[in-house]
């Protein structure tokens, strides 16, 4: 596959362009490329990025409570 332009990076993602430019600019966003005034995104970054963001936990009030008591 082709490498992605920010739009169609950010509509893989599910995240707004804006977002994503955010994320560039700022930091924490998926690695990418920029020649000349192009930014593009390769997909295998964009999948990896988003696979490092999985979470298998739930947390709610009672573990958030658990996790204050045990940082004390």
């Amino acid at each position: 596959m082709n490498n992605m332009r920010v739009r169609e990076a950010a509509e893989y993602l599910g995240l707004s362009k804006s977002t994503l430019d955010r994320l560039r600019c700022y930091g924490g966003g998926p690695r990418y490329f920029k020649l000349g005034k192009a930014v593009t995104y390769d997909p295998a970054d964009l999948k990896a990025w988003r696979d490092e963001r999985a979470r298998a936990d739930v947390w709610t009030a009672a573990n958030d409570n658990v996790a204050r008591q045990v940082a004390v």
